[in-house]
């Protein structure tokens, strides 16, 4: 009997061998499964949204200012789920045309790449998502085209920076200074680039191919994808495509449809910008696999906030770290200032006390990080709550950038303990 994939619900077809019978026909399939389980259903998410809307106060500011950035997670998801509903009704039900599943196999081989290079160009990962689909719906549409095109690859590449760039042109992505909280000490180091936007990237969605994914990993850090965020589009486009995706200098051109010294301009423009805002530690940018050292400081770092141990916390990080929240407005620049804003938060005799803490180890952008999850008082269950990235330098904690916890299904975690 024939096994039929439980989302498509065509025939799946059998490999030799003994196995366990596959349930989707494709990758695209089984995620498109995966996110139907746990993604919020588009009445839960309006249902939601407007419980926000109506509890959203004036004052105080802080408060307003992050409840109306919180929101903009909650529209990504209603976005989402309104795109895969179109994505979805683009072919009939049962209906295969020719070439379907030529095309479908193609689309599953550049996949996780094109995932990539629109991440790196945007710096959401709920935007790239949004923007991957937008491809692929538009290659569909334009499939029959296909007979001329001899690199099926740059033809994918070409449509995803096109819906990339128009929506940088719709859509205003550059990196601003952080401004002055009212009421809280951010230290008197520099204000970091604010990116509201910024999103952090599960490492196990980098591509399959290794040398791909090595590309990937070492330019996907967050120091890195920051620097390029100050890049004018174009730029962005031309810098990425040349340096980091591998294209030649006439591909590139071809690619953004410009002439060969436009293209080259705007990379070595990009490129002299580039090194202006990257650290000044290193030009040629590579996030090599974590250490046994780091590894062990990070197993440290959660044991220490799960006892509650201010001063393994202090000890493990620099003077001079950095901690950002986006989207939300909080910033600090020095150890000093973090810990008296966290510390409140963290210490059971507070009437600040937000709750018992445990974490889970988590790869993102290149980098070691941990999800945390909080049981509040009189509650039993740890319910997710942020992913924090860390940045090790010199056996120490540099960085920490804490995202909300809505991309957990991303990642593979629960949302409860």
């Amino acid at each position: 009997m024939t096994a039929m994939c439980r989302t498509c619900e065509r025939p799946i077809e059998r490999t030799a061998g003994p196995g366990r019978t596959a349930s989707y026909c494709s990758q695209a399939c089984r995620q498109r499964a995966y996110r139907k389980r746990h993604s919020p259903a588009a009445k839960e998410l309006v249902s939601d949204i407007g419980d926000r809307l109506n509890r959203l106060r004036l004052e105080p500011p802080v408060v307003f200012h992050a409840d109306v950035e919180a929101l903009h997670t909650r529209f990504a998801q209603l976005r989402r789920l309104a795109r895969e509903a179109r994505t979805e009704n683009v072919t009939p039900e049962g209906v295969t045309n020719p070439g379907e599943d030529d095309f479908t196999a193609l689309i599953e081989a550049h996949r996780r790449e094109l995932r990539v290079h629109c991440y790196r160009l945007l710096g959401s990962y709920d935007e790239a998502e949004d923007l991957t689909q937008e491809t692929f719906l538009k290659a569909w549409r334009a499939r029959e085209s296909m007979d001329g095109v001899e690199n099926p690859r740059a033809w994918l590449y070409r449509i995803a920076t096109n819906a990339c760039l128009d929506f940088l042109r719709r859509n205003d992505r550059r990196p601003t200074p952080y401004e002055p909280v009212p009421g809280i000490d951010s230290g008197d180091g520099p204000p970091p680039p604010s990116m509201p936007w910024l999103q952090p990237f599960p490492d196990d969605q980098l591509p399959d191919e290794p040398v791909a994914r090595a590309v990937a990993g070492e330019t996907l850090e967050l120091v890195f994808l920051t620097a390029i965020q100050h890049l004018p589009p174009r730029q962005r486009a031309a810098v990425i495509l040349r340096d980091v995706a591998g294209w030649s200098a006439q591909e590139t051109a071809d690619l953004l449809e410009s002439s060969l010294a436009s293209a080259n301009s705007a990379v070595q423009r990009g490129r002299a910008a580039l090194r202006e805002a990257l650290p000044g530690r290193r030009e040629d940018w590579s996030a090599a696999t974590p250490s046994a050292d780091e590894l062990a400081l990070l197993q440290r770092y959660m044991d220490a906030v799960a006892r509650v141990d201010f001063d393994t916390m202090a000890e493990l990080v620099r003077a001079d770290a950095v901690l950002t929240m986006p989207p939300n407005p909080f910033w600090f620049t020095t150890r000093e200032a973090l810990f008296a804003f966290i510390r409140p938060n963290l210490d059971p005799a507070s009437p600040m006390f937000a709750g018992h803490w445990r974490h889970l180890p988590v790869r993102a952008n290149g980098q070691v990080a941990v999800a945390g999850y909080l049981r509040r008082p009189g509650t039993t269950v740890f319910r997710g709550q942020n992913i924090d990235v860390l940045r090790i330098e010199d056996g120490r904690i540099a960085a920490i950038t804490t995202f909300e916890p809505h991309l957990y299904p991303a990642f593979g975690l629960p949302m409860t303990l």
